[in-house]
């Protein structure tokens, strides 16, 4: 098994280009099922999730081809509408088949995702978007059985609570469907935005892109014809790089960025008393040598995203006083104070929030990830600490980084990928 090894105090400096956002690309391959020829898919992040949903539309009968950034999906040839435990149980986002599987074929069974690390994520409201527009569903042997023999139908969804994947599926499901959808407490994340836009250039009529209310008129059948789609920047990633900076107290220019999309990013750490030079599409930070405390609340788009609090709490361990973090969103994504704490972290929970007392230094130690985006915090903590870090357990890191330790290395990080003796 890999483990990062990452000796702290380096400087950064220099300049990084930001991959494509892998949850934006997790939805729009998915989508690819909408339509019956070949689409091109460019700026794909070169992560593990991504390879994972491409081998399940493999599995299911697709023509795919993939090299690196560029993939090449043909689902016309697809003879299976079957996705299996094997391959969900894997990951969670293979959930997002669900809609365009059912609404192209008319049926299809699709394991059920099982928990996560950072809390349980159901899928009940995508079930029930689903029904509302005439899918007759079955729960047995750990698979959503579903079908729509007459095609499914626009209806009226309204959502209990904002739920991106829901979201998602329904508005894919939604294209294809006979006459018109309304969803209401729709998410409004960039990587929506996207997918919706995507399916707008595809000739479906989709109205309130952005908003919380998305009136979509579906194809009554009719497959789609897609445009080649080139994936957003990560603003996770983007802002993964900007707290290495901060915490660093290094000056570096993160490229194709999309500045609206990291703004909460952007003015927390501004709020610590970093400063920014925004480009057309690029980000320089400059940081402060005596960085202040934060307080945040992890909330939906277009509030501070869940996806930064552990990088962030990060960052704050090293604040000249003490910072509140309150994570609203998921009730185990606290997963990393302990580890941090065995750096020399000052963390202390309560509930949903946590306390983090800033400290003068960090120290070097064996630390173990839980995590996508607590592995990323204990990699930003381990660049100041003083000595040797070990990270265990990064297969959660190849999830959703796009060759992390060669991009922090080009900023001049002491960090190398080793395998266990």
């Amino acid at each position: 098994m890999d483990y990062l090894e990452i000796v702290g105090g380096q400087k950064l400096s220099g300049h990084i280009t930001i991959s494509g956002a892998k949850n934006a690309a997790l939805p729009i391959i998915a989508a690819t099922i909408l339509s019956d020829k070949e689409v091109t898919l460019t700026n794909l992040p070169n992560v593990v999730d991504i390879r994972t949903l491409l081998k399940l539309l493999s599995m299911l009968g697709s023509s795919v081809e993939h090299d690196n950034t560029v993939a090449h999906i043909n689902n016309g040839c697809m003879r299976s509408t079957k996705a299996v435990y094997e391959i969900v149980s894997e990951m969670r986002a293979s959930i997002l088949v669900l809609g365009p599987l059912l609404a192209r074929f008319g049926e299809c069974e699709v394991s059920l995702p099982g928990g996560c690390a950072i809390g349980q994520r159901p899928i009940d409201l995508h079930l029930k978007a689903l029904e509302s527009m005439g899918a007759q569903i079955e729960i047995k042997g750990g698979y959503v059985h579903a079908i729509a023999p007459k095609g499914l139908q626009g209806a009226k969804i309204i959502f209990d609570k904002i739920t991106v994947g829901g979201t998602e599926n329904t508005v894919m499901a939604a294209a294809l469907a006979h006459g018109v959808t309304t969803i209401l407490n729709a998410a409004k994340e960039p990587e929506v935005v996207q997918l919706c836009e995507m399916i707008r250039d595809a000739g479906v009529k989709i109205e309130g892109i952005g908003t919380n209310e998305l009136t979509i008129e579906g194809t009554g059948g009719k497959p789609l014809d897609f445009q080649t789609v080139a994936i957003i920047p990560d603003r996770i990633e983007a802002g993964t790089y900007l707290c290495a900076g901060a915490i660093t107290n290094s000056s570096i220019t993160l490229n194709n960025v999309n500045h609206g999309h990291i703004r909460a990013s952007i003015d927390k750490l501004e709020s610590m008393g970093c400063r920014f030079d925004l480009e057309d599409n690029s980000i320089t930070i400059h940081p402060t040598e005596h960085l202040k405390p934060v307080d945040l609340i992890t909330i939906e788009y277009p509030g501070f995203p869940t996806d930064m609090q552990a990088q962030f709490m990060a960052v704050a361990v090293l604040a000249q006083g003490e910072s509140l973090i309150e994570e609203r969103l998921f009730e185990n994504r606290f997963m990393h104070v302990s580890e941090l704490n065995r750096l020399g972290a000052n963390i202390w929970l309560k509930g949903s929030t946590a306390a983090v007392k800033g400290v003068k230094e960090l120290y070097g130690a064996d630390v173990m990830a839980t995590d996508l985006r607590a592995s990323s915090a204990l990699v930003l903590a381990a660049l100041v600490a003083q000595g040797t870090t070990k990270v265990r357990r990064i297969y959660h890191l190849d999830r959703g980084y796009d060759d992390l330790e060669g991009k922090l290395s080009a900023l001049g990080a002491n960090i190398s990928r080793k395998k266990e003796a």
